[in-house]
């Protein structure tokens, strides 16, 4: 569905449609200043914001006024950004190509197994959130390009509780931030200039990963701190699902459990997201934002599948930090072609266009750790 981009109309002063759903008929900039603890250094910068928090909620008004909708818009704190400054902020410039190519500086990868379990095998609905223990709380990268930190971290801390039974430790995306390597610059020059999953899980099969208490999340590149570093989980490598495969991907949900995800994010659908089932298609090709996937489902009524996708841009954007992506089906997910390399800061060199399926090219690039077990700590030991 089309957005506008003026100012609203009168049927932009209807009422909310679907459960969940923000009444916004009556905010303005003044209590948006309030609920969000804007600041603003000047009376000539708030006028700007003012300005462009006016556009954003004209364009979030009308989307939301079409009562057919499956998913809805909001406020939230990048409202009063463009949308080309919110892409800088919070997609940490990656692609699924760069990937790829740090997969070829990978040599204990995993491949996904030839046989995974047949799509009429899996159950209907999978949530690894309803398992108690296995999802940590929604977390926040802030203004950092360290998704595929936390995507990696994530995958870790639930592959970390169904190993062991024990509740997800809380890890430290700032250790892979500062210290893992990225000598090719996949992904980006690393830290919060982007980098990859697998480069995190190929780190972390020498250097373990440390407690986020040990290693406090700052939101900034730093040196690598080795007297943070405190290991309570190791893994053997990873697997790479076959790219662009549907069932692979719900096997990998439903049998392994989370898995790390590469989408296209930085539309303006998705600094606004507010819930329900997004299918919208204005997400684009460009692969620029690592997450997590935590299972899949299907809505009461209109029975659109879905799948449950976990962000790391804290818990207010959303719902609660989470976005319900259109699942098609086997056989049944659109494709696209990325033909913009640069703009998911591509390895140098590589500018082969390449082929992204499935809603926001969620099918093109899927991993997850392997063999992952608890260490002791040192600090415990020390004690």
């Amino acid at each position: 569905m089309a957005l506008a981009s003026a100012a609203p109309t009168a049927l932009a002063s209807a009422a909310p449609t679907r459960p969940g759903e923000r009444d916004l008929r009556n905010f303005t900039f003044e209590l948006y200043e309030v609920e969000f603890a804007k600041r603003y250094a000047t009376a000539a910068e708030r006028a700007v914001r003012a300005g462009i928090f006016a556009t954003n909620l004209g364009r979030i008004r009308e989307h939301n006024a079409d009562g057919r909708k499956t998913w809805w818009l909001t406020v939230n704190k990048f409202t009063d950004l463009t949308n080309d400054e919110f892409k800088r902020q919070r997609t940490g410039g990656r692609n699924v190509r760069e990937a790829r190519l740090a997969r070829r500086a990978v040599s204990n990868r995993r491949t996904a197994p030839l046989f995974h379990t047949p799509l009429a095998n899996l159950p209907e609905e999978v949530d690894w959130r309803d398992t108690q223990g296995v999802v940590t709380e929604v977390k926040n990268q802030e203004q950092c390009g360290s998704c595929w930190a936390f995507s990696a971290a994530e995958a870790l801390e639930s592959a970390a509780a169904l190993a062991t039974g024990d509740a997800a430790p809380v890890l430290s995306p700032q250790q892979l931030v500062s210290c893992s390597p990225n000598p090719k610059h996949c992904g980006g020059t690393g830290g919060c200039d982007g980098s990859t999953q697998e480069l995190a899980f190929a780190y972390t099969e020498t250097a373990g990963l440390s407690l986020e208490s040990s290693y406090p999340y700052v939101g900034k590149t730093g040196e690598c701190e080795e007297g943070k570093i405190d290991p309570v989980i190791k893994n053997e490598g990873f697997v790479f699902l076959p790219i662009n495969n549907y069932s692979a991907l719900m096997s990998a949900v439903a049998t392994v459990g989370p898995v790390a995800i590469s989408i296209a994010a930085s539309s303006f659908d998705f600094q606004s997201y507010g819930g329900g089932v997004y299918m919208g298609t204005n997400c684009g090709r460009v692969e620029d934002h690592a997450v997590g996937l935590v299972g899949y489902g299907s809505t009461g009524g209109i029975e659109i599948d879905y799948w449950i996708v976990r962000n790391s841009w804290g818990s207010g954007w959303g719902d609660g930090g989470y976005m319900y992506l259109r699942r098609f089906g086997e056989g049944k997910e659109p494709c696209g072609e990325d033909t913009e390399p640069g703009d998911g800061s591509a390895c140098e060199g590589d500018d082969t266009p390449i082929q992204l399926c499935g809603a926001c090219g969620i099918l093109s690039d899927s991993s997850y750790p392997t063999n992952v077990e608890r260490v002791a700590s040192k600090r415990a030991k020390a004690s």
